[in-house]
């Protein structure tokens, strides 16, 4: 009697079943690598639009900020192409205005000028009391439709800022300026 050492056709189909369903697992935790690696980058561009936001409105400081700044922008908002600042001495409203219009271009990336889509800014300047009409309280918001859906606390569901999803995320960042002109 010859004895044979070897795999027998059901070893090996269970091993390949295995290793499948193994090679399964990783192609859909990197699916959801992707999707995490895509959401970490509009973040960080949600973040840096919010601070460009903040930064230009700092430099850009004065008394009617309040209504220069006030706004509500979209991915689809219109431009209005408008390069006065860039070969002419303007005026702070016309740099509010540019500003504005950069920020536009900004959250176009279906367009390749930006690299947020599905994006509404709401930038809500306000006049604090007891501060001569120069202190401002500054709330921007930055939201955008996300890839993956979660579960928002009532905070998140209550920024009133685009339209609400179990996809929606949101940035939102305060300050306090206190205009010098």
């Amino acid at each position: 009697m010859k004895n044979h050492t070897g795999f027998t056709l059901i070893e090996t189909l269970i091993a390949f079943f295995v290793l499948s369903v193994g090679l399964l697992g990783a192609v859909a935790l990197q699916a959801k690598a992707k999707q995490a690696s895509f959401d970490s980058m509009q973040r960080a561009a949600a973040v840096a639009l919010a601070n460009d936001i903040m930064q230009r409105i700092r430099v850009n400081d004065f008394t009617t900020l309040a209504t220069q700044y006030k706004t509500t922008i979209t991915s689809q908002t219109a431009l209005q192409q408008s390069n006065t600042c860039f070969s002419n001495s303007c005026s702070r409203s016309a740099i509010a205005s540019m500003d504005i219009e950069q920020w536009k271009l900004a959250i176009r990336a279906r367009e390749n000028t930006g690299s947020l889509d599905g994006t509404t800014v709401c930038i809500n300047p306000t006049s604090v009391a007891n501060t001569n009409s120069k202190g401002f309280s500054i709330e921007v918001v930055v939201t955008w439709e996300a890839k993956q859906e979660i579960t928002h606390t009532d905070a998140i569901k209550n920024i009133n800022c685009g339209t609400y999803s179990s996809k929606r995320r949101a940035v939102v960042m305060n300050s306090f300026l206190l205009a010098r002109g």
